[in-house]
């Protein structure tokens, strides 16, 4: 199968037109458990297809960015982080929460990569949007790809790493060897793993498919 080949039924997809959409079926009642800086736990009892009410768990939660930050020489930077509850030194890609309220998406992914590696860059642009864990989350990410990159001046770490992000080592891998290390299972981070896939399938043409920094989110 090739091209379009499975717009027209050739292929397991059919007819479907293979996009994501927004929907969202009648919720009767919301019980929220807790409610904490980050995340809130709630159970939504929604109306099924068929009539039917079931309860559904989820976390609800602020949205995060992160940045494939990419050098000339085609690395990609890593940091390495303690997770408690994977209990787990993990490494990702600089990243953060979307926690300053109208600041847009590029931007906040600009102050992560200069607060989390000290790092700014020339280029952004989106490299792919994904839900961490729809089944349990609304957690929404944007990952950028960041080309152009430079050490700030130091005049320009204004800013003080504290708790897990006091110590966290930094290293420059090439885009391939971050790839063999993901689908190897040395790479966990679902955010690392996304963007790095990423980045090595946009590479196929140089990146020029990708969209603009500031393309809205569907």
């Amino acid at each position: 199968m090739t091209g379009d080949d499975w717009k027209t039924g050739e292929g397991q997809a059919g007819d479907w037109d293979v996009e994501d959409v927004p929907e969202e079926w009648k919720v009767v009642s919301t019980t929220e458990h807790f409610r904490a800086r980050v995340i809130t736990g709630v159970t939504d009892a929604v109306v099924m297809p068929d009539g039917e009410v079931v309860d559904r768990d989820y976390v609800t939660h602020l949205g995060s960015v992160a940045v494939v930050a990419m050098d000339e020489r085609e690395r990609v930077l890593l940091i390495r982080q303690y997770r408690h509850p994977a209990r787990h030194l993990l490494w990702e890609l600089p990243a953060g929460l979307r926690d300053v309220d109208g600041e847009p998406l590029h931007v906040n992914a600009a102050r992560e990569l200069a607060e989390e590696a000290g790092y700014r860059a020339g280029t952004w642009n989106v490299l792919v949007d994904a839900f961490t864990s729809p089944g349990m989350s609304d957690e929404r990410t944007r990952i950028f790809l960041a080309r152009d990159v430079s050490p700030l001046p130091a005049d320009e770490l204004d800013f003080v790493r504290r708790h897990e992000e006091a110590d966290m080592p930094a290293v420059w891998i090439p885009l391939a060897e971050a790839v063999r290390r993901a689908l190897g299972g040395m790479i966990h981070n679902s955010q690392a793993v996304a963007g790095i896939l990423a980045a090595y399938a946009a590479s196929a043409d140089g990146f020029a498919s990708l969209r603009p920094a500031d393309a809205p989110e569907a």
